[in-house]
């Protein structure tokens, strides 16, 4: 059985585990340098739900599903080089709390589970996979389903591992022209840009395009009677059809309010399946644009390592949640909820998750911290803790009013950023490909 450890490459120096877990750090795999080269493998899973389930927008009641637009799916994309394996997984839902994540990591084979990524879409057109209870404690939470979705996951990145093949990555960031995303709160308080990794096999041939964009997917919304992956379904199919291969969405830093630029002329929202697909088709394009130039690197490396942080739960909405929820939470002493965080360097980008929906300036800030060319956040990933907010936002404007009720506490945002920016001071940074 191939052994999964820490170890270096040149130009860098060997951490030990003793080094690691002085840093209270949970290392979850290696540096390349070892035989086996560079490779990548891809899969895809269905998961719509027959018959349909209703829909969930978020805390309360679910709405129900009349008819479908486009399918739900699963995606993971596995990475290799050397003795370092790691997954990214893309799902169509709300969020996906680690309470599932779990469950899939244990089915899992092919990958070190601190080694496996996942992060929900927000599609707000899917089924719950929270349990959100109303008031008399119901929940539309279909818990078959969801042990199924589980499985299929599992499955997607045995999959996705059992393709391996020898690649390159092509990595790129730029600004996402367009009428694609606007600050509902504040119009032009969000990030506009884009970040592509893209998979190639040994011909060049895309095997895999990764997208990394802050957007809000609620174009058709949880009341509009539609089960859909919304925009990212026709974002999908306009990347197979542009030949950039299979393609995945990683959320980033979209929360209070990143969402997607669907308003009409008359300043109305069209919340059509048009307009879904208007919006994925120009994200595909953009991304497809920005990845075109980018410069091959053919034998990357690959380092993932991975830490628990803890959370205290200030909230008596989001305590009330998961005290209600029928998928066993497990509140740390203390009233606490703890999450794994991860931080990746593939190629010359660096990659950091994020436990829910921060707030733009959080996303700001944690990409100038980082220490890639390119620096990725993929948000909703690993856990979907609702909004994250410093302390200085929380409880603020009137305008965050909503976005409060909805953060763990006021102490999130502070407590993310420090644990953070300590993995990634501790982590090797990536190598440049650029001369400064």
């Amino acid at each position: 059985m191939r052994r999964f450890q820490c170890s270096g490459s040149a130009g860098v120096p060997r951490w030990t585990a003793l080094f690691l877990f002085g840093f209270g750090l949970a290392l979850a795999s290696a540096l390349p340098g070892l035989a086996g080269g560079f490779r990548a493998g891809v899969a895809v899973r269905v998961v719509t739900p027959d018959p349909l389930l209703p829909v969930s927008g978020g805390v309360g009641p679910s709405s129900p599903a009349v008819r479908q637009a486009g399918d739900l799916t699963v995606r993971a994309l596995a990475l290799e080089a050397g003795e370092t394996r790691v997954a990214m997984v893309s799902a169509d839902f709300l969020g996906f709390p680690a309470v599932l994540g779990q469950r899939v990591r244990a089915q899992v084979k092919g990958v070190p589970g601190t080694n496996i990524l996942i992060g929900a879409t927000h599609t707000h057109s899917a089924p719950d996979c929270y349990g959100f209870a109303d008031a008399a404690g119901r929940t539309a939470a279909d818990l078959a389903y969801l042990d199924w979705v589980c499985r299929r996951m599992a499955e997607v990145i045995d999959e996705a591992v059992a393709r391996l093949q020898p690649a390159m990555l092509k990595i790129a960031t730029g600004e996402a022209r367009g009428k694609i995303a606007y600050n509902y709160y504040a119009e032009q308080l969000y990030d506009p840009r884009c970040h592509v990794i893209q998979a190639l096999d040994e011909a060049g041939r895309p095997l895999a395009t990764l997208v990394n964009y802050a957007i809000h997917p609620e174009v058709l919304g949880s009341d509009a009677g539609v089960l859909s992956p919304d925009l990212v379904g026709p974002l999908y199919e306009r990347l197979a059809e542009a030949g950039a291969g299979v393609g995945l969405f990683l959320n980033s830093a979209q929360g209070g309010m990143v969402t997607a630029d669907n308003r009409g002329p008359d300043g109305k929202d069209l919340r059509t399946w048009a307009e879904c697909q208007r919006i994925g088709r120009l994200l595909a394009d953009e991304a497809v644009r920005l990845v075109a130039p980018a410069a091959v690197q053919r034998d990357p490396g690959l380092f993932c390592v991975a830490k628990t942080v803890r959370f205290p739960v200030d909230s008596d909405l989001l305590r009330t949640v998961l005290e209600r929820s029928p998928l066993g939470y497990v509140a740390e002493p203390g009233a606490e909820v703890a999450t794994q965080v991860n931080v990746v360097n593939v190629g010359n980008a660096q990659i950091l998750t994020i436990p829910g929906e921060a707030l733009p300036n959080i996303g700001y800030y944690l990409k100038r911290k980082m220490r890639g060319e390119h620096n990725l956040l993929f948000g909703l990933t690993n856990d979907a803790f609702g909004y994250i907010l410093t302390k200085v936002d929380w409880g603020s404007f009137r305008r965050y009013d909503y976005i409060t009720r909805i953060c763990l506490g006021e102490r999130t945002g502070e407590i993310f950023l420090d644990e953070a920016l300590a993995l990634v001071a501790a982590t090797p940074a990536p190598p440049r490909l650029t001369v400064p």
